[in-house]
């Protein structure tokens, strides 16, 4: 079973200022940002399979993130990133599997054939769904995302064993909560929307998700989720 009474106290997050963990000295780490959705993805599956203890976090400051990270760490100077065996991978949901095969706990791709298959489809329009909504919210946001919604809505209707994805909780739900999480969150404090409204698997949905404290213990201050999307989406007073 997934440890999910792991209760974690959030380190502060390293800046430009801070010294690097003892890189590369056989420890594991998850490098991520406390708002970054992307991030957030691993970071789920990490505490959904009980990993707390065998996967530390390590915290970057985006705004003032510390040059050792790209020259030391990931190149790349993005996160999420893995620091494993000796070598670093990035990409979010490439981590969610690669954290899935490689550790112990329980599993987040299922056996079932056709489970997987519809899986497979669902993370593969995921870049869709996020863009459409994304999208959205420079133009008549409401209107606009809700084709994206009620593609979420219709999946959720495939299998009726479970009110996830799948039935069953995995990968797919990882993928999609953290961005679902952030629009929720700005449809109801920006728009005055509620994005459940008329949807309510997507509402069971979430409302179950709202009960795994592998994923709660992962979101992002309202307040903080709102300032970010009024920078970078909405016309500056």
């Amino acid at each position: 079973m997934a440890a999910i009474d792991v209760k974690e106290i959030r380190t502060p997050s390293l800046t430009s200022s801070s010294d690097p963990p003892p890189i590369f000295n056989g420890d594991t780490r998850l490098y991520i940002s406390y708002t970054c959705p992307y991030a957030q993805r691993p970071w789920i599956a990490r505490n959904y399979k009980g990993l707390q203890d065998k996967i530390g976090l390590v915290a970057i400051d985006l705004q003032n993130r510390p040059a050792w990270y790209k020259e030391k760490v990931y190149p790349e100077n993005k996160v999420p990133s893995l620091e494993h065996n000796g070598k670093v991978l990035g990409e979010s949901l490439d981590l969610v599997n690669y954290i899935d095969v490689n550790f112990e706990g329980t599993a987040l791709v299922p056996s079932d054939p056709a489970k997987k298959e519809f899986g497979e489809q669902l993370i593969s329009h995921v870049g869709t769904f996020t863009k459409d909504v994304y999208s959205s919210l420079k133009g008549d946001a409401i209107k606009e995302a809700s084709p994206a919604l009620d593609h979420l809505e219709n999946a959720l209707a495939k299998f009726d064993d479970g009110p996830f994805f799948l039935g069953q909780f995995s990968w797919v739900d990882i993928a999609y909560i953290p961005f679902v999480e952030r629009f929720q969150i700005v449809f109801s404090e920006v728009f005055k929307y509620d994005i459940t409204e008329g949807r309510p698997k997507l509402a069971a949905w979430i409302e179950e998700l709202n009960k795994i404290d592998a994923y709660t213990q992962t979101r992002a201050s309202p307040n903080e989720i709102v300032d970010v999307f009024k920078k970078l989406f909405l016309p500056q007073q």
